[in-house]
């Protein structure tokens, strides 16, 4: 597990005036992406305020291990960066710092500050996998319940970490639009033909999305307390989600067409180290539920696996910003959500033999709380459609119609930590495609 330094004190501060204070990005972040100046090709970056690092265009300012690291930076995506693991990014994230809080220093480096607002982000790495797992339990709870009121719980819940594959070429960073997909439907009788058409059940999901940093090699397990070294960062994901379509298809496989059209991330990496001081203690499993099997279980993971991390979904409709009304926070909850910890995911997923790669991107699954206001879906929220939200100015929506648009934001906070958050992950819905056959 990281360790707290020097990085983190939280009476640090920059001579980037915009990071001290910032709500996401002081100095104590210095999230990673990959982003592209007005006219120029993608490179790497780091947010400071609201300005991004060029930081290749810094390395020989830096010294050791963090001149070779902003060098690879210096490509159009992290994976190179990612896969050379936490010390790496580690000595980056200190010759950085020192950079942004040496006033001396200012004047060789502020040419290679760009202001946030004019700069277009990118998807951060290459993502040559991606799986999502179902970790919030209140979620499978709440879903489960409308499906099977007396046993919303498959019996393999409890005892392994459950997760799907998705579809990694159709991830796109926070800002793309999300086209409403189209497909079959269940028959609406026993027995009857599908339905056919746009989904109109569109749904969004709360998640953190986990990425991996260095790999392992086919047919070599990660045990799980090297599982956290393993672990690069954390980015928001939006699995969307269309109900209606999902329904139809799930069984026997899984999802299939109503998750693989569309996932949206933030476009900022928070490394691990950037997330020391938010590091908790996985909550305890009530009473009566099993204990996870050895390849699953570590002390050390169980005292400060999980993070303490709040995460927000709000909507805005193409009403509401047309009279100028704020975003309507649809739901606010905690990270710690999660039945398994992030360490659990990796070993679970590696424990067969599979091997991660730099950039492969687990996400958490929905992450509902135990309340009505944390409930990390409109699904659920509406109680499958049957209890419409209402919204301050008078709209109901079950589901998301044309012209919504989703934002997730998610921020770390604790007890002597200077907050830091993950920027936003945004996207409106358009119109789904005229299908001719």
């Amino acid at each position: 597990m990281t360790d707290t330094d020097f990085t983190h004190d939280p009476a640090a501060k920059s001579w980037v005036e915009s990071a001290n204070g910032h709500p996401d990005f002081p100095v104590q972040n210095l999230p990673l992406g990959i982003f592209a100046p007005g006219g120029k090709g993608k490179r790497g970056g780091a947010a400071i305020g609201d300005e991004i690092l060029d930081i290749a265009a810094v390395a020989d300012l830096l010294d050791g291990d963090a001149v070779e690291a902003a060098k690879l930076a210096g490509q159009d995506t992290l994976n190179a960066l990612l896969g050379c693991g936490p010390a790496s990014a580690r000595a980056l994230r200190r010759g950085l710092f020192g950079l942004l809080t040496d006033e001396s220093r200012a004047g060789k480096v502020r040419p290679h500050l760009y202001a946030a607002a004019d700069c277009a982000m990118h998807v951060p790495v290459l993502v040559g996998d991606y799986t999502d797992f179902y970790t919030g339990i209140h979620h499978a709870m709440n879903i489960g319940k409308q499906f099977r009121p007396d046993n919303p719980l498959l019996p393999n819940y409890k005892h392994v970490p459950i997760g799907y594959h998705g579809r990694s070429s159709s991830i796109r960073v926070s800002g793309a639009e999300v086209t409403r997909p189209v497909g079959q439907k269940k028959p609406a009788e026993e027995g009857g033909n599908p339905g056919f058409g746009p989904a109109a059940r569109l749904d969004y999901e709360m998640e953190m999305a986990i990425w991996i940093g260095k790999g392992n090699d086919l047919g070599q397990p990660i045990p799980i307390a090297q599982a956290g070294d393993h672990i690069a960062g954390m980015s928001i994901l939006n699995d969307w989600s269309a109900r209606d379509l999902q329904a139809w298809e799930y069984q026997p496989l899984g999802p299939f067409l109503a998750k693989n059209f569309h996932s949206s991330i933030s476009p900022w990496i928070v490394t691990g180290d950037a997330l020391a001081p938010f590091r908790t203690a996985q909550p305890a499993r009530p009473d009566g539920d099993p204990q996870p099997l050895p390849y699953l279980t570590d002390a050390a993971d169980q005292k400060s696996g999980a993070f303490a991390i709040t995460m927000e979904v709000l909507l805005t409709t193409p009403t509401m910003r047309s009279a100028g009304a704020e975003p309507h926070r649809l739901s606010k909850g905690p990270m710690t959500a999660m039945y398994w910890t992030a360490a659990q995911l990796v070993a679970h997923h590696a424990v067969n033999g599979c091997n991660l790669r730099p950039g492969d991107l687990l996400g958490t699954g929905t992450l509902s709380g135990a309340d009505d206001d944390t409930m990390g879906s409109l699904m659920e929220i509406s109680r499958g459609g049957k209890q419409p939200l209402e919204l301050p100015n008078g709209e109901t929506r079950a589901f998301l119609e044309d012209g919504d648009e989703i934002i997730m934001r998610a921020y770390g906070d604790a007890d002597g930590a200077v907050r830091i958050g993950f920027g936003e992950c945004r996207a409106v819905i358009r119109a789904a495609p005229e299908i001719r056959s």
